[in-house]
């Protein structure tokens, strides 16, 4: 999916000894967004300011070691090991050192050849990463101004991750110009080092630039057009997050000692086996228990209990990227958690008076767990038809915010209906709903429409999947959990043909073995990945126990 974005300036920051000024600018290619006003809450606006920066660079893939010069090392030895290997008949000895001298000379050409390029290469990356890091990030923010609240969103690079960083306007005096709408801003890293230098003695305004929107035709050549092709699975993640805000979850609220007793956890150890969870353990009118695997040491928060009318035990992965909370801990007053099941996608709401910060988390840091099978939460709801959801949406439009229980009674609809019609257009990123606030909001995700059907699925095994258990053509078993993960079997028919699978699931939730009567896995085994009849067979199995 192309996106292009154009901006009439690069975003700035400049400090004196009494005035900090903070000028974002607006993509121009959407419709005129902008906002000036002078922020009160300084020390904590630069804390979460921060934590969306880290958001936005956090990537926690694997990352293989360079092993580059080792290899190239050992290309140069390994003629002198095996004549070492070989000493023991001289005939064999005299050849070899015949060989290794021209050996040694070729490598040591071919390492004088190719020399200037890998140091070439290790410098241009070096010097990428430090003076244009830009060029590695992909998505600009989104930032949306409301009748109520302006709002910063970011997607993480590992696509794993979502920051949403939420200013009511109690954050804000003297604001002088506004104009509601969401906009993309032009972001570098260097403005985070900037936001450093934001102090409470210094008067801070915050400045979405609505100079940008008094085009002229002669200055055209004067803006700055970025054109970039942004990965369906990026699109896809991001919707992902989008779509899962409107499920049920189960909420409880810690405080910051809590969240601060679980990176620390974090940081004193290092697994070095699965699983690799972090397991809630609740039960109403108690405190919250985290039990942190593999070691299964236990976490009592005594100051959080659990409101909640019924015991529940839910496991979470990826647990290391809380750590973008740690500089949000001394400026919070406590952190409302969402979770929606074991290895689904998790909310974590940091609350800091007039200002809020959620992160969101995806079922895994490496979105593992989507990628093999996760497609659910960007399947549609109840039907509605097109002419109710387009009344919905439009009167959503004139507020550009309302609950959905108001939006019904002003519609005179019933609310399942309207809850079913703004799922469709949060699926589209037009739409975003608002946890903290229990409304919906109105916000274009891209200055362009996104075609859903492009982006929902990861390959083609996975739209037949889907097709599957729509159509009810699978069939379980046998579904058997113990302490080593989960055991599946069952049929799919496919072309009036049933087909036998059976899959095993182990306890971080990885598909580890599996097996099936047709020719995609007889050719390939799990290679490739699962086939789409054991994708249905596991979508099947997870929509009925989240049902």
């Amino acid at each position: 999916m192309e996106v292009a974005y154009r901006y009439a300036k690069t975003s700035q920051i400049g400090s004196t000894s009494k005035q900090t000024d903070m000028s974002f600018a607006p993509d121009l290619s959407r419709s005129p967004t902008f906002f000036v006003g002078e922020v009160k809450d300084k020390r904590r606006f630069r804390e979460a300011i921060s934590c969306l920066h880290d958001v936005v660079i956090s990537d926690m893939r694997f990352q293989p070691k360079n092993r580059e010069e080792y290899e190239r090392w050992l290309a140069d030895e390994e003629p002198r090991l095996l004549a070492e290997f070989a000493n023991q008949s001289e005939k064999v000895n005299a050849e070899l050192a015949a060989v290794n001298a021209e050996l040694n000379a070729m490598s040591k050409e071919a390492h004088t050849v190719m020399a200037p390029y890998y140091h070439a290469q290790q410098q241009y990356f070096k010097y990428l990463y430090k003076h244009d890091i830009d060029a590695w990030y992909v998505l600009d923010p989104v930032i949306t101004i409301h009748p109520d609240q302006v709002f910063f969103e970011c997607f993480s690079e590992d696509e794993s991750s979502y920051g949403k960083l939420t200013c009511h306007y109690d954050v804000f005096e003297h604001i002088s110009d506004k104009a509601y709408g969401t906009t993309n801003i032009d972001y570098s890293t260097g403005l985070y080092h900037e936001f450093q230098k934001i102090r409470d003695y210094r008067t801070t305004r915050l400045k979405i630039d609505p100079e940008g929107f008094n085009i002229q035709t002669s200055g055209a050549a004067a803006y700055d057009e970025k054109k970039i092709d942004l990965p369906d699975s990026w699109v896809r993640g991001f919707l992902q997050v989008s779509s899962a805000m409107t499920l049920p979850m189960v909420t409880l609220r810690l405080q910051p000692m809590d969240i601060h007793n679980l990176c620390a956890q974090l940081k004193r150890r290092k697994e070095r086996v699965g699983p690799r969870a972090m397991r809630f353990e609740l039960e109403p009118g108690r405190p919250v228990r985290v039990v942190m695997e593999p070691w299964n040491e236990v976490l009592q928060f005594d100051r959080s209990i659990y409101q909640g009318d019924t015991a529940r035990t839910i496991r979470v992965w990826g647990r290391r990227r809380l750590l973008i909370l740690e500089r949000l801990l001394p400026v919070a007053n406590h952190f409302d958690v969402h979770l929606m099941g074991d290895g689904l996608p998790s909310f974590y709401i940091a609350n800091m008076g007039h200002l809020s910060f959620t992160l969101g988390l995806s079922g895994w840091s490496a979105n593992d767990w989507s990628k093999a099978g996760d497609f659910d939460l960007l399947a549609p709801r109840e039907p509605v038809d097109q002419s109710t959801a387009q009344t919905v949406y439009n009167a959503l439009s004139a507020q550009h915010v309302e609950s959905a229980q108001r939006l019904a009674t002003r519609l005179h609809l019933d609310i399942s209906t309207v809850k079913s019609a703004l799922a469709q257009y949060s699926q589209l990123g037009l739409v975003l709903y608002d946890m903290e606030s229990d409304v919906y909001r109105l916000r274009q995700l891209y200055n362009t429409l996104i075609d859903l059907e492009t982006v929902r699925f990861n390959n083609e095994r996975e739209k037949k999947a889907a097709r599957f258990v729509q159509a009810n053509l699978v069939t379980v078993s046998h579904c058997e959990t113990n302490e080593n993960g989960t055991a599946l079997s069952g049929s799919v028919l496919d072309n009036a043909r049933a087909h036998q699978v059976s899959l095993t699931i182990d306890k971080d939730q990885r598909l580890t073995q599996g097996q099936c009567e047709c020719h995609f896995w007889h050719q390939n085994k799990l290679r490739l990945g699962p086939c789409e009849h054991m994708l249905s067979l596991r979508l099947h199995v997870a929509e009925a126990a989240f049902k």
